[in-house]
């Protein structure tokens, strides 16, 4: 009895395994399958970033030419915006959370709290909600970014705020944040980029 049901546990393991590895609809492509151009691009990648090609990227390897100009408008957006760490770190976790895109909350929460957002804020942003007592620059960003998502357009009193808040620019960096970042969500969510190897998924499904 208990040989058949160590049996059957081992069984369902191998059920549960097959069924993880068949989620990922575009796992990484082996090296000798590369083409010239996938090549060149994956080169490019670690080149400019000083890693291996991982998450979103390995889908967007697919087409070298759309990964290249998404690294590269990621390069700026990620590491050179005008917006401090805090607050650009806080609104890629809006973004992602709006897709409920899992690897991208999970990259990016830890940077977030590090780079000084209270992680209550982050908390209630997982939860879909409006965080409480936020400082006047997070709550512009926040304002800005949902509406963005939400209505597809700002309002005056909200663009006006975030304008005060970090300048044209900022706000321009703001929405391209918005942008990249559902960009990667949309090609994680179609390839069901699986989370690292024993990471857990934290965003849970919100209703719209």
């Amino acid at each position: 009895m208990l040989g058949r049901a160590l049996c059957l546990a081992a069984l369902l393991a191998v059920g549960a395994s097959m069924s993880a590895n068949a989620q990922d609809r575009m796992p990484p492509i082996p090296p000798e399958k590369l083409t010239d151009a996938q090549k060149k691009a994956v080169e490019e990648f670690r080149a400019a970033r000083n890693a291996n090609v991982t998450g979103p990227f390995v889908p967007l390897l697919r087409s070298p030419e759309v990964m290249n100009r998404a690294r590269a408008m990621g390069d700026y957006l990620r590491f050179k915006s005008v917006l401090p760490p805090r607050l650009s770190e806080f609104a890629i976790l809006i973004a992602a959370r709006q897709w409920t895109q899992q690897y991208e909350w999970d990259a990016h929460y830890r940077l977030a709290l590090e780079a000084g957002l209270n992680p209550q804020a982050a908390a209630a942003v997982a939860e879909g909600r409006r965080p409480d007592r936020m400082a006047d620059d997070e709550a512009a960003i926040y304002d800005l970014c949902i509406e963005l998502h939400r209505e597809h357009a700002v309002s005056d009193r909200t663009y006006q705020r975030a304008v005060a808040a970090f300048g044209e620019q900022g706000v321009i960096d703001a929405v391209g944040i918005q942008g990249y970042y559902s960009l990667l969500a949309m090609v994680m969510n179609t390839a069901r980029t699986p989370l690292p190897a024993g990471r857990t998924p934290a965003l849970k499904p919100i209703s719209r």
